[in-house]
C-alpha cells in the first residue's frame, strides 16, 4: 500500500479510487452475493504539449478516470470497463451489464480464480512537481530543446502524467498505488536529414531539454547528405530506442507464459540461449523506472530475472496462463490479458562499462542505428523481424564513424542478434524508453556481432 493521499481529488475532484474499488464491491455483493468479482480503478491527468515548425502548435490535458471490472459465476467469467466518472447510476449500470453477461456465458473451463490476499512491494514512483506540471513547465523545456537546435527545424511532444491506481476483488485482495510520468521526445531536420532525442523518467526534472536539442541537432548536422550502402550483414551498435524495440518483441512473443503454452515461444527455461552478456529482468522496485507494484488481476509485481548472464530463467505469467503451467502468477496481467497474455511492465537490461566512444572503438567495420521503426514480426518462434532504420545511420570503419547512409531496411532475428557470442559489448547508459501496452524499457545501448540488412528503405 502506498503512504499518503491515494487520490487526486484536490486538485481534479475525482474520487478516489480505493473508494470507488470497494464501492464496486459493495453493489456486486448485493445483488449476486455467490459471484467472485474485482475492480480495477484508476485516476488521474494526463497532459501533452505538441511543437512542430519549431513552434509550439497544441496544448491538451485531460482528467482520466477509468473502471474495469471481472465477474465469475459457477465459473462463467465476463468483463467490461467505463471511462468517465463513476457514479452511483454509471457503475450500477455497469455491473448489471458485466453480471448479465456472465450468468449467460458458457463456463470457462481455464478460470482460474481470483488473486488471493498478498502484499505488495513498497513503490512510489510519484513526483510531487511533475503530477503538478503546468503548460509553462513543458513549453520552457520545448523552448529549450528548439533554441539548442541552432535553427534546425524542430517538432516532438512533451508529455506529463499521474494516476493512482486501486484495485480490491471479493477474495480480500486489496492494492493501491500511483505513478508519475514525463516525456520529452523531439527531432532536428536539415533539408536531407533528421535526427532525434528522448529523455522520459517519472520527475520531469530528470531531464534537460536544452541538452536533448543539442544531441538531435548534432544528429541531424551528421546525418546530412547521406549516402547508399549496399545490402548484407554488418556489425551494429543499437541506441536504447532500438534495444527496447528488440526486447518488446522478444517479451510479447517469447517471455509470454501464454506463447509459451501455445508452442509460439523460443523460450526454453534452463538452457543458454542469450549472450552471457545479457542478464535482463522485469523489475518495477528499480528507481529509475514507472508505474505501480501490481498487476490488471491484483498480483504483486516482484523483480523477476528472465535471463542471467545468458541462461533464460523465468517465464511472465498470468493467473491463467500460470494455472496452466502449474506454478504461481508472476504478476504480468494487464487489463484484456485473455487475448496477449502476460506482458512486462518495467524491463531491466543490465547496463555494461563501455561508454558510446568505446563501443564505437571497437567496431571493424559496421552502423551506427539511432532508431528502428515500423517493426513487424514474420515468425513468433524464430523472432525474425522486418523493419527499418530511422534518425540517423553512420558506417563505422576502422573504429570511427566514416560517413552518414541512407536508412535500410533489415529482416533479422531478434533472438539471433543476442545469442550466445553476438553481444560484443554492453553500454555504460541507461535509458528509460516508454513501450507500448503501459510498458517501459530502461536500457543500454549494444554493440552487437551481426545484423542482417537487407536493402534501401524503399525496397
Amino acid at each position: 500500500m502506498i503512504e499518503g493521499p491515494t487520490s487526486t481529488e484536490s486538485r481534479t475532484g475525482a474520487a478516489d479510487p480505493v473508494e470507488v474499488a470497494e464501492r464496486a464491491l459493495e453493489i456486486i455483493r448485493a445483488k449476486a452475493p455467490e459471484a467472485e468479482a474485482e475492480a480495477i480503478v484508476g485516476s488521474g491527468t494526463e497532459a501533452l504539449t505538441r511543437f512542430a515548425n519549431s513552434v509550439i502548435h497544441q496544448n491538451v490535458a485531460e482528467e482520466t478516470s477509468h473502471i474495469a471490472l471481472r465477474i465469475a459465476i459457477d465459473g462463467r467469467t465476463a468483463s467490461s470497463s467505463l471511462d468517465g466518472p463513476p457514479d452511483g447510476e454509471a457503475l450500477d449500470r455497469l455491473v448489471d451489464h458485466v453480471l448479465e453477461a456472465a450468468r449467460v456465458r458458457p463456463p470457462d473451463p481455464d478460470w482460474p480464480g481470483l488473486a488471493p490476499p498478498a502484499p505488495v512491494p513498497p513503490v512510489d514512483h510519484w513526483d510531487q512537481a511533475t503530477a503538478h506540471a503546468s503548460p509553462d513547465d513543458r513549453a520552457t523545456r520545448i523552448a529549450d530543446f528548439v533554441d539548442a537546435a541552432g535553427g534546425l527545424e524542430t517538432a516532438g511532444t512533451c508529455l506529463t502524467k499521474a494516476s493512482v491506481v486501486a484495485f480490491a476483488n471479493s477474495a480480500g485482495q486489496r492494492s493501491s498505488g500511483r505513478t508519475t510520468v514525463a516525456a520529452l521526445d523531439g527531432i532536428a531536420r536539415t533539408g536531407t536529414s533528421d535526427g532525434s532525442a528522448r529523455a522520459a523518467s517519472h520527475r520531469v526534472a530528470a531531464f534537460d531539454g536544452r541538452l536533448l536539442g543539442e544531441r538531435a541537432a548534432q544528429k541531424a548536422r551528421a546525418a546530412a547528405d547521406p549516402t547508399d550502402l549496399e545490402p548484407g550483414r554488418y556489425e551494429v551498435i543499437l541506441e536504447a530506442q532500438c534495444v527496447a524495440n528488440v526486447l518488446q518483441f522478444l517479451f510479447i512473443y517469447g517471455f509470454n507464459g501464454r506463447a509459451v503454452e501455445e508452442g509460439r515461444s523460443f523460450v526454453r527455461v534452463g538452457e543458454t540461449q542469450f549472450d552471457p552478456a545479457v542478464t535482463l529482468r522485469d523489475d518495477p522496485t528499480d528507481p529509475e523506472t514507472v508505474g505501480v507494484a501490481f498487476d490488471a488481476e491484483g498480483t504483486p509485481k516482484r523483480p523477476l530475472h528472465v535471463v542471467r548472464h545468458g541462461v533464460t530463467s523465468a517465464v511472465l505469467h498470468t493467473r491463467r496462463t500460470a494455472a496452466k503451467a502449474g506454478v504461481a502468477s508472476t504478476g504480468h496481467a494487464i487489463e484484456g490479458a485473455d487475448e496477449w497474455g502476460a506482458l512486462p511492465s518495467n524491463v531491466v537490461l543490465e547496463a555494461g562499462d563501455r561508454s558510446q566512444d568505446e563501443l564505437i572503438s571497437g567496431v571493424e567495420r559496421g552502423l551506427l542505428v539511432t532508431d528502428l521503426w515500423y517493426t513487424r514480426i514474420l515468425d513468433p518462434r524464430t523472432q525474425v523481424v522486418t523493419g527499418l532504420t530511422r534518425n540517423g545511420v553512420w558506417l563505422i570503419e576502422g573504429g570511427r564513424i566514416a560517413r552518414p547512409v541512407r536508412n535500410l531496411r533489415f529482416t533479422q532475428s531478434f533472438h539471433e542478434a543476442l545469442a550466445p557470442g553476438a553481444v560484443r559489448a554492453v553500454g555504460s547508459d541507461r535509458s528509460l524508453v516508454l513501450g507500448g501496452f503501459e510498458g517501459s524499457y530502461l536500457v543500454p545501448s549494444l554493440h552487437l556481432a551481426s545484423w542482417n540488412f537487407t536493402g534501401g528503405a524503399s525496397g
